[in-house]
C-alpha cells in the first residue's frame, strides 16, 4: 500500500459554518500523510534517484506530507468528485482562481470567495510536494530523503540564477527564500558567478577576488554558505549566475509520488485504513496554477498516472497558465521555485503529441508514456498570451520548426485567453506591486476566473458523461492567426509610447547531458533557439485568437500579456516577470483608449476614443452582456458570471471615461 498512514491533527468548521446550497456547511481537516515507495516498481520507475534513496527494513523508501481537505460535513450532500488543487510553492490557490477569494497569507482562515467549488459540492484536498518550502505556518511541504551512494552523500554543481529590482550586496542562494543548496566549500575558488544584460545576453564572469560566499553582520562580511556578497553590489535588472559545488541531493520525484499515491488512497481506501473519504468519491481532477501546472505537465510527461497497485488517480487535469514548460520538480539538485530559463524548465518536449527536434534527434512527446499505456485522462490547459511572450507558449501546439500547427490528442483542450496576463488581473490598475515590480504600462485588469469555472465544469461532464468539451481557442499558423512578435509591431506603433519588448525572449535548446535528470553538464550546452508564434492582433493592438472575454471584443483598451520594466527597476525594456530569473509572475499591460476624439488628437493615438466608439454608458454595457452571453451558449462562460462581468464593465468604463 503506497499511502503507510495518515494523522489528522485536526478537524474544525470551515468558514464559520457557512453553509453553501445544497451541500450545506464545510469542515477542514488538517495532517499528514506517511507514505512508502518501492523504488523498484516499473510504477516509479520514472523517478529520477529513487533507487539511490534510503530504504527501510522492507526494502521501500519512506517519505511523509502534509495534507488539507475541505469536505461537506454531510458526506451525502457531497458531489463524489475531489478536486486536488496542487501546492504552488506550499500554498493553496484553487479557491482564488476558481471561487475568486482574495490573496492571503498562508496562515490565514481560508476564504471561500463566491463558494463555487462548495456550492458544487466538491471535496478540496491538497497534498505537498515540494521539498523546499520554508518553514511557515499555513504552508505545505513534504519530507523527502537524500540520495546516498556508498560513497556517501552525493555532491555535484548547481546553478542559482537571479535578477533584483533594486540594489544589494547580498543576495540569498534561492529563489523566494526557499532552502537553499549549500555551498560545500565557501573558499572554493572554482565557483563562478556571471553577469548578464538580460537573461538571453551572453555571460561575463565576475572575477573571484571580486565575490565571496558571505553575508554582512553590521556592515562585516561573514562567511556563509547559503549567500553571496558582492561589494561592488549587484545591479538591478542584470542577471546573475552562481556556480558552485553543493553537498546533498534531495530524491525530489517522490513529490511526484505523493500527489499521485494521496489521490488514490483518498479515491480507494477503506475507513479502516484511515481513509477519511471512504467510499464517498468516484471522480478525482487535478489543478495547478502555474508552477504547480507546469508540475502537472511533468506528472504527465512521467506517465504517473496510475499507482503501484495499477489505480488510477486523476480521470482529469486542468493545468492552468503551464505554457510550454515544465520544471525541475525530479531532477537531481532540483530547484522547483526557480524560473530560470536555461534550466530544467526549459526541456523537450513541449507539445502533447510526439514529435522529433531536428537538430537533436530527440523524439518524445508530453503524453508519449500514458499514450503508450492504453489511455489518457481528459486534460483542460487554460493559458494567457504570457507565456507565449515568455518564449514558449506556442510550442505547445506547433511543431519544433515553427510552421505546422499540431494536432491535440481528441482527450486534450487548450484554451487561451486573448489579452490577458499570467497572473490574475486586478482591478483599479496599477503599475507597480508588492514584490516591487514597477512596470512602463499599467498592469492588466483582464478578470477571467469565469472562464476556469466553466472549464472545471466542461471538464466535469467530459468526464463523467462523455460530452466533448467546446473546441480549443489558440493561436494557429494555419488561419495566420499565430505570428512572429515582430508581427504586431505595427499595431502597437499607432499607440503612443507603446513598445514591443526589447529584446524579445527567447527558448533555445540545453544540453545537460544523456539523463538530464540527473545532469552531467553544469551549467547546460546552449544550443539552437526554438521558433515561436504570439497572437496576431486588430487595428487596437487586442489579440484575434482564444477565448475573447467581452473586455476584448467590446474593449476599453488594449490589453497585453507582456509589460516592460521601468528604469528605475533595472532592465528597462526587458519583459516583467521574465518567467525566468526575476523570480516574479508575468505581467501584462492595460493601455486605455483616450477619453474622448479631443483627448486622442492631442495624444497622436491613432485607436478611436471611448466616446466615438460608444453613444453611452448603456450601450457599451449592452454590447458587453450580449457578447457575454454568446460566450455562454458556446459554454465558455457560465450563467451565473454574466451580470458579474457586466457589473466589472461598468467599473471600468466609469474609471475610464471619468
Amino acid at each position: 500500500m503506497p499511502v503507510k498512514s495518515i494523522e489528522i491533527k485536526s478537524t474544525n468548521p470551515y468558514a464559520g459554518g457557512q453553509v453553501f446550497g445544497d451541500a450545506g456547511a464545510y469542515e477542514q481537516l488538517d495532517g499528514v500523510v506517511h507514505f512508502v515507495a518501492d523504488p523498484k516498481h516499473s510504477a516509479n520507475e520514472t523517478i529520477a534517484d529513487i533507487e539511490l534513496a534510503p530504504r527501510n527494513a522492507d526494502g521501500l523508501v519512506e517519505f511523509y506530507s502534509d495534507f488539507r481537505i475541505l469536505r461537506p460535513v454531510d458526506a451525502k450532500l457531497g458531489n463524489r468528485r475531489i478536486l486536488m488543487d496542487v501546492p504552488n510553492r506550499g500554498k493553496q490557490l484553487a479557491l482564488r482562481n476558481i471561487n475568486s477569494a482574495p490573496d492571503q497569507s498562508p496562515d490565514a482562515p481560508i476564504d471561500p470567495g463566491n463558494g463555487f467549488l462548495m456550492r458544487q459540492g466538491y471535496t478540496v484536498v491538497w497534498c505537498a510536494w515540494q521539498h523546499d518550502v520554508p518553514d511557515v505556518p499555513g504552508m505545505l511541504r513534504v519530507n523527502i530523503p537524500d540520495a546516498v551512494t556508498s560513497g556517501g552523500p552525493v555532491s555535484g554543481k548547481i546553478v542559482v540564477t537571479f535578477q533584483l529590482n533594486s540594489p544589494s550586496q547580498v543576495e540569498f542562494l534561492s529563489s523566494r527564500n526557499h532552502q537553499a543548496y549549500k555551498a560545500s566549500d565557501v573558499n572554493d575558488q572554482s565557483a563562478v558567478m556571471t553577469v548578464q544584460e538580460h537573461e538571453d545576453a551572453s555571460e561575463q564572469i565576475v572575477p573571484r577576488d571580486q565575490w565571496s560566499f558571505a553575508r554582512l553582520e553590521n556592515g562585516t562580511a561573514v562567511a556563509d554558505d547559503s549567500h553571496v556578497h558582492l561589494p561592488a553590489g549587484f545591479e538591478p535588472g542584470k542577471v546573475y549566475q552562481v556556480i558552485y559545488t553543493t553537498t546533498g541531493a534531495p530524491v525530489v520525484g517522490l513529490g511526484n509520488l505523493a500527489t499521485r499515491d494521496s489521490a488514490t488512497f483518498f479515491r480507494y481506501a477503506s475507513s479502516a485504513e484511515g481513509n477519511p473519504l471512504a467510499g464517498l468519491i468516484d471522480y478525482a481532477y487535478s489543478f495547478g496554477v502555474s508552477q504547480s501546472a507546469r508540475f502537472l505537465r511533468l506528472f504527465l510527461y512521467l506517465g504517473l498516472n496510475r499507482d503501484e497497485e495499477g489505480r488510477l488517480a486523476f480521470d482529469g487535469f486542468m493545468p492552468h497558465v503551464a505554457g510550454g514548460k515544465m520544471g525541475e520538480f525530479n531532477n537531481r539538485f532540483a530547484q522547483p521555485s526557480s524560473q530560470a530559463t536555461r534550466s530544467g524548465n526549459s526541456l523537450f518536449p513541449f507539445s502533447d503529441a510526439t514529435q522529433t527536434d531536428p537538430e537533436t534527434g530527440l523524439t518524445d512527446g508530453i503524453l508519449t508514456r500514458l499514450s503508450a499505456q492504453g489511455e489518457l485522462p481528459k486534460i483542460m490547459y487554460t493559458h494567457t498570451p504570457s507565456e507565449y511572450w515568455a518564449g514558449h507558449g506556442s510550442l505547445m501546439h506547433s511543431n519544433i520548426a515553427g510552421d505546422k500547427d499540431m494536432a491535440a490528442p481528441d482527450e486534450v483542450r487548450i484554451y487561451v485567453i486573448s489579452g490577458a496576463q499570467h497572473a490574475l488581473g486586478a482591478f483599479p490598475p496599477v503599475d507597480n506591486d508588492a514584490d516591487n515590480y514597477h512596470g512602463q504600462h499599467k498592469f492588466n485588469i483582464i478578470e477571467y476566473r469565469g472562464l476556469l469555472r466553466a472549464a472545471l465544469t466542461n471538464l466535469d461532464r467530459w468526464v463523467t458523461t462523455g460530452e466533448a468539451a467546446p473546441p480549443s481557442q489558440h493561436p494557429r499558423i494555419d488561419d495566420g492567426t499565430a505570428v512572429s512578435p515582430e508581427g504586431v509591431a505595427e499595431a502597437f506603433g499607432r499607440i503612443p509610447g507603446a513598445k514591443l519588448p526589447n529584446p524579445a525572449r527567447r527558448f533555445t535548446r540545453l544540453d545537460f547531458g544523456p539523463n538530464p535528470m540527473v545532469p552531467t553538464k553544469t551549467p547546460a550546452v546552449i544550443g539552437k533557439v526554438f521558433p515561436h508564434q504570439v497572437s496576431a492582433v486588430d487595428e487596437d493592438a487586442n489579440e484575434i485568437s482564444g477565448i475573447r472575454l467581452p473586455f476584448i471584443t467590446v474593449p476599453l483598451a488594449t490589453h497585453a500579456g507582456w509589460n516592460l520594466r521601468h528604469p528605475d527597476i533595472g532592465g528597462g525594456g526587458q519583459v516583467i516577470g521574465t518567467g525566468g530569473a526575476s523570480g516574479g509572475t508575468l505581467r501584462g499591460s492595460m493601455i486605455p483608449f483616450p477619453a474622448t476624439r479631443e483627448k486622442r488628437e492631442e495624444s497622436g493615438d491613432q485607436r478611436q476614443s471611448i466616446k466615438e466608439r460608444y453613444d453611452s454608458k448603456d450601450q457599451y454595457l449592452g454590447l458587453v452582456k450580449q457578447a457575454t452571453k454568446d460566450l455562454i451558449d458556446q459554454r465558455y462562460l457560465l450563467d451565473e458570471d454574466l451580470d458579474r462581468i457586466v457589473d466589472l464593465a461598468g467599473e471600468h468604463y466609469d474609471y475610464l471615461t471619468a
